[in-house]
């Protein structure tokens, strides 16, 4: 900026947006156009959606509204999804602005919360507006840091609520990763907050190399095309993906080496290769991205054992003093059980996994030491990408596919551009790399849509609560509540689908004009004729399906008759065979029976109804002993043993087959077919030719029939939901019309998941007469859910109250869920009491070493689960009202924090 004429033209800019000209002075480095132009658009008053790249410096934009609020005199909410995120901005915003001016608001922690500056998690501002918070006063602009959240299934009705609740004069700044519907969620912010500017930024701030790494060679993805204009996939790479596809295809079914058969002829590098390949290329501090919480363990493992050190001695040093500051709260006696020691000389050589089931302060030493340069090498799952800031000059990622709680599954374009977002740190590295380990079979033009691809759509995962509707109703009452969720995302998105289904409509009539001519026959209707074959065909096909729901219902009823001890044999599936009930499940009406059985072969897995073709009886019985634990590997071989003892002299292999009474056809079949042989057409010779006509007709008339519908169900689908929602809450009697009733308020104030079945609890005394440790236990029910629900052995109970009062858990939670089914919603889920056990331990003071080894958790799952069941064991302290319950509640609270559970922190 050396000329007269750009002086001038900067000094114009100052003048107009003065608060923009002072807040560039806090940094020493010139803002990006859109930053600007952003910046310029918060200033002049109006609301913004910057949709920007993961490390572009979008977060910047929310910053200045921070600024404008303090210069103007008006508040500003900082909101982020994650706890982590929330105290790492909080930090942030201190140290700029001093803490008397910044406070925060999560689960976890209140510290200043009536300061200007505010940051907390988007549900406490939820229900902040929900309770009609005194903090809400002088509100100027609320920053919706990640607003792409409000996609997630579980968590992103919130982010729309707040949108559409927040008062009119409060400006929102919603920053979101780059999405490739960003202008039609600009246009619905706009329809339902007024004037908003969309500001769309695709230029990545440092350029992105990606390589894919073969055995110890690193190949670029990408090679300038054959004519100099443009770039393709490296023809290297494309070469090696061929020779490994025919080496292959030429060893298929030969054995190798030890009698096992080659996969391919390229190596995968090993994870010490991997670090060792990174260091020599300077491509450090790296993240790699496992998808494994064991695979991430293992990694650290393997690079210890390999003696890899990627420290100096100084920074040795101060990683230990940091790691010793960080952990001190930690008591000595759970060191050696969280695996302390291991931790800290792993970080001290510069090396760190990051998982969800880390210990919280474990997490935290990994992410302050990682920020500042300190760890060089991190493998961590894929919740790093959606956590805190934690660049790196390199991202890896060992394969390109994942559990996703049901099956393996690739990964998509979004995630992909969300993991390799990190690599690049601005300010500090000129480019960033992006690596994927070559592994059998991979595919580099996989490889290079993945990468090529850069945005995903954003889709609303909105739909009404019954928490909602009480607060709704209780605030504005019934009809305006009905007209703001019209205002949703999801109601905006699901009116613009409607006119691409009404194109196809149009399309489809003109094509059925030109089915009907051509299914034209001389000798009488054939449409007539064809509707009474399509007639014949349904009504077969509807016997058939009579016919398989009633084999399902012998089934079920089979099922529920088991006990444990009976010895089964399971007919198909991963696990027939011989298998002993460990637990016959109980039924839900979801699903039917889930026995927990162990086969002869040592698993102990829950079966479903598909693991049976026929009702079953059992073929004998066996004892199983108390001390049986299906976690325990000696365990089940001692019982499989016995199992396969007792089947000796059991024919169970000769079981016959199942058959039911021979069913009757269907009168009507022999009528319609009577029919058809007296229609005119059905002696026609092109009789054929035109039924293929009527039968393309048929389907293509069906099937709009069906968009119609579809129209039908999207107009007003949401208001629609929240009607349902309120004949529930009609018919419990938590809403009478417009008036929210005594216990509708004490719903209001319960904000789990389970909401309506806690609120019943509440209401019908199911935990009236429980001592504290086991009003834990038995709430733990509501909060816990088994990582892998097939895999995990029957709940142990540890009181015979705790038993009873889950027994009658499950069955109201049955009961409502009955009543969902007759209004057409679903949101509840059956209580999980595998927590319960070890929750009732921890409320007695047992050691964390204890509670960990009964259950087989990590200390972080184990952690975050008791922070779950403490926000809603606090819930029900707040909803009871004053009597024993609440007293019970409270005492449960002191009982549940302490130790590792009761440490919080504010620094990361």
């Amino acid at each position: 900026m050396t000329s007269p004429a750009e002086k001038y033209a900067h000094s114009r800019a100052n003048r107009a947006y003065p608060h923009l000209a002072a807040f560039r002075g806090h940094y020493d480095f010139e803002l990006d156009s859109f930053q600007v132009e952003a910046c310029r658009v918060v200033e002049d008053g109006h609301g913004v959606l910057v949709a920007a790249p993961t490390g572009s410096g979008k977060t910047l934009v929310g910053e200045f509204a921070v600024h404008l609020a303090l210069e103007t005199g008006r508040k500003c909410f900082y909101t982020t999804p994650i706890k982590a995120l929330s105290n790492q901005k909080f930090h942030d915003l201190v140290d700029r602005y001093g803490p008397e001016k910044v406070g925060l608001l999560t689960g976890d922690n209140t510290v200043n919360g009536e300061a200007p500056i505010v940051v907390m998690t988007t549900e406490v501002l939820r229900n902040m507006l929900y309770a009609g918070s005194r903090t809400l006063a002088t509100l100027g602009f609320v920053v919706m840091d990640e607003v792409h959240y409000l996609a997630d299934r579980m968590r992103g009705a919130v982010w729309e609520e707040v949108i559409i609740h927040l008062p009119e004069s409060v400006s929102v700044i919603s920053l979101s990763a780059t999405v490739s519907n960003a202008e039609e969620f600009g246009d619905w912010l706009t329809e339902v907050r007024g004037d908003t500017v969309t500001i769309v930024e695709e230029r990545r701030p440092v350029p992105l190399h990606q390589h894919v790494l073969v055995g110890r060679k690193m190949f670029p993805l990408f090679a300038a095309s054959a004519d100099g204009e443009g770039v393709e996939v490296n023809q290297a790479l494309t070469r090696i993906a061929r020779d490994d596809w025919q080496f292959t295809r030429m060893h298929k079914g030969r054995p190798g080496k030890g009698g096992k058969r080659p996969r391919s002829r390229h190596r995968t590098a090993s994870r010490v290769e991997l670090v060792e390949r990174l260091d020599a290329e300077g491509l450090l501090p790296a993240i790699c991205f496992v998808f494994s919480r064991a695979g991430c363990a293992a990694a650290v493992k393997q690079c210890l054992d390999a003696r890899i050190t990627l420290t100096t001695p100084d920074e040795q040093a101060e990683i230990g003093a940091v790691v010793d500051a960080t952990c001190s709260h930690l008591p000595d006696d759970d060191l050696h059980v969280l695996g302390f020691y291991e931790f800290r000389d792993a970080l001290v050589r510069g090396i760190a996994s990051h998982h969800a089931g880390m210990l919280p302060t474990f997490k935290e030493c990994v992410e302050v030491l990682f920020s500042e340069g300190f760890v060089k090498i991190i493998f961590a799952t894929e919740t790093l990408a959606l956590g805190i800031n934690m660049p790196a000059r390199s991202v890896v990622i060992e394969k390109l596919s994942k559990w996703n709680g049901e099956t393996h599954a690739n990964i998509t374009p979004g995630e992909y551009t969300q993991l390799t977002g990190r690599a690049g740190r601005r300010g500090i590295d000129i480019e960033g790399h992006g690596v994927v380990l070559w592994q059998p079979g991979l595919d580099p033009k996989q490889v290079a849509g993945l990468a090529s691809t850069r945005t995903y759509p954003l889709n609303s995962s909105f739909q009404p609560s019954y928490n909602m509707a009480v607060n709704l109703v209780g605030q504005v009452g019934r009809p305006i509540a009905r007209e703001l969720l019209e205002q949703s995302f999801a109601q905006f998105q699901a009116d613009h689908a409607v006119v691409g289904l009404a194109r196809q409509i149009h399309k489809a009539d003109e094509a059925l004009d030109g089915y009907r001519e051509s299914a034209q026959c001389d000798k009488g209707d054939f449409m007539e004729y064809a509707a009474l074959r399509r007639e014949l065909s349904d009504i077969e096909a509807s016997g058939s399906k009579q016919r398989r729901a009633a084999d399902r219902e012998g089934i079920a009823e089979s099922l529920v008759r088991l006990k444990p001890g009976d010895v089964i044999n399971v007919p198909v599936g991963r696990w027939s065979g011989i298998a002993v009930v460990l637990d016959p499940g109980r039924v839900t009406d979801n699903e039917g029976p889930r026995p927990m059985v162990l086969t002869a072969n040592r698993h102990a897995r829950r079966l479903a109804m598909v693991d049976f073709n026929s009702p079953i009886s059992p073929l004998t019985t066996m004892r199983i002993p108390k001390s049986f634990n299906a976690r325990n590997p000696q365990s089940r071989r001692d019982l499989a043993s016995q199992l396969r003892s007792r089947a000796d002299g059991v024919a169970w292999r000769q079981d016959k087959p199942y058959r039911d009474n021979v069913s009757r056809e269907d009168p009507r079949v022999a009528a319609l077919r009577e029919k058809l042989r007296d229609h005119p057409c059905h002696s026609c010779p092109d009789r054929e030719s035109h039924a293929r006509w009527a039968e393309r007709y048929l389907k293509l008339e069906r099937d709009t029939g069906n968009q119609r519908g579809r129209i039908e169900s999207r107009t007003n689908t949401v208001a629609r939901q929240f009607d349902r929602v309120c004949e529930v809450l009609d018919v419990l009697g938590y809403l009478d019309g417009d008036e929210v009733t005594a216990d509708g308020k004490k719903l209001q104030r319960l904000y789990s998941e389970l909401d309506l079945l806690v609120s019943e609890c509440l209401r019908g005394g199911v935990w009236d007469g429980l001592d504290a440790a086991e009003l834990a236990a038995v709430v733990s029910g509501l909060t816990f859910e088994s990582r892998n629900a097939d895999d995990a052995p029957a709940p142990r109970y540890p009181t015979k109250q705790v038993h009873h009062v889950a027994d009658t858990m499950t069955s109201l939670c049955t009961d409502l869920q009955r009543l969902e089914r007759e209004h057409r919603v679903k949101f509840l889920h059956q209580p999980d009491f595998g927590f319960a056990q070890a929750v009732w331990q921890w409320s007695l003071g047992a050691s964390l070493d204890d509670v960990l080894g009964q259950m087989e958790l990590a200390a972080g799952d184990f952690v975050r689960a008791m922070k779950q069941l403490i926000d809603v064991v606090a819930q029900v302290a707040d909803s009871a009202g004053p009597g024993p319950l609440r007293d019970t509640a409270r005492e449960a609270l002191d009982q549940l924090r302490r130790g590792v559970v009761a440490y919080t922190s504010i620094t990361s």
